[in-house]
C-alpha cells in the first residue's frame, strides 16, 4: 500500500448511526427518574430568552430527575437559579477540591450542555468531568456540530454564524477523538436541529437572515428523514468512562 494510500484511509472515518431528536426531549428522556448534575445551565447569554420560550434545558430536567444540581462559574445566574429554589454552586467543574468541597454527590448522569465549545482548554474540562461523574454513569455532551449547514450556507455569503464566546467547534471524530485521550468511550450519539433565534434590529437583512435560517434547519429536518443526520447543527455524544467503571 502506497503512502498516499495510506493517508486517504487514514483520514476517512465512517460515522455511527444517529438520529434525528429535539434536543430538550431527548436529554430530559435520558435524565428521567435519574440523579443528575448539569454543568453550564446558566447558559449564560441565553437564559432569558429561553426562558421567555419555555427553551431552558435546566427547567425541563428539574421535572424529571430524581435529584438535579447545576454547577456553572456565572455567579450572578447561580445566584438567581438558587433564589428561584434551584441547587446550584458556583465553580469550575474541573476542580475536583471545590466540588468535593460544595459536597456535590457523583450523579447518574452529568449534561455538559452548550459548553465545551466555549472553553480554551476543552481536555482539561473533560479530564475534569470523571469527578461528577457515578460509577456506570454517563457524560452527555450537546455541541455545536462543525459540519452543519447553517455556516454552510452562511459561507456563501461570506458570513459565519458563530456564538461571539465560542473558540472552537467540533465535528463527531474530532470530539469522540479528543475523549478519549481523556477516559471516555463512545456509548451513542444523536444530532439536533437548533431553533432559529430571532436577529438583533430589523430591517431587510434581519428579515433575510431569519427566512434563510428557517430554510436551512428545514432542509436539514428534510435530510434527517432521509437518514442523513449529521448535515443537523447541533450534536448530542453519549459516554461512558473508561476509569470508573
Amino acid at each position: 500500500m502506497s503512502n498516499t494510500e495510506f493517508n486517504q484511509l487514514a483520514m476517512t472515518h465512517a460515522l455511527p448511526e444517529a438520529r434525528l431528536v429535539d434536543r430538550i426531549d431527548d436529554l430530559c428522556a435520558r435524565a428521567r427518574g435519574r440523579s443528575v448534575i448539569h454543568v453550564g445551565f446558566v447558559d449564560t447569554g441565553c437564559r432569558t430568552m429561553n426562558t421567555g420560550t419555555g427553551t431552558w434545558l435546566h427547567a425541563h430536567l428539574d421535572r424529571v430527575a430524581t435529584s438535579l444540581v447545576g454547577v456553572d462559574i456565572d455567579e450572578t445566574g447561580v445566584k438567581e437559579a438558587v433564589d428561584a429554589g434551584y441547587e446550584a454552586h458556583a465553580l469550575d467543574a474541573r476542580d475536583a477540591a471545590a466540588v468535593e468541597a460544595a459536597g456535590i454527590e457523583p450523579a447518574q448522569l452529568v449534561i455538559a450542555g452548550e459548553v465545551i465549545e466555549h472553553l480554551s482548554d476543552p481536555g482539561s474540562f473533560l479530564d475534569g468531568m470523571h469527578n461528577l461523574l457515578a460509577p456506570g454513569g454517563q457524560l452527555v455532551i450537546t455541541t455545536p456540530n462543525a459540519y452543519g449547514l447553517i455556516n454552510v450556507f452562511a459561507s456563501l455569503g461570506n458570513k459565519e454564524i458563530n456564538h461571539p464566546d465560542h473558540v472552537v467547534m467540533f465535528t463527531w471524530r474530532t470530539l469522540t477523538n479528543l475523549a478519549s485521550r481523556y477516559g471516555w468511550e463512545h456509548v451513542e450519539t444523536r444530532m439536533y436541529v437548533p431553533a432559529v433565534k430571532p436577529f438583533e434590529g430589523g430591517g431587510l437583512s434581519a428579515r433575510v437572515l431569519a427566512m434563510a435560517g428557517r430554510f436551512v434547519v428545514g432542509l436539514e429536518r428534510f435530510l434527517g428523514k432521509l437518514g442523513r443526520c449529521y448535515s443537523a447543527d447541533g450534536m448530542i455524544v453519549v459516554f461512558r468512562s473508561t476509569r470508573r467503571d
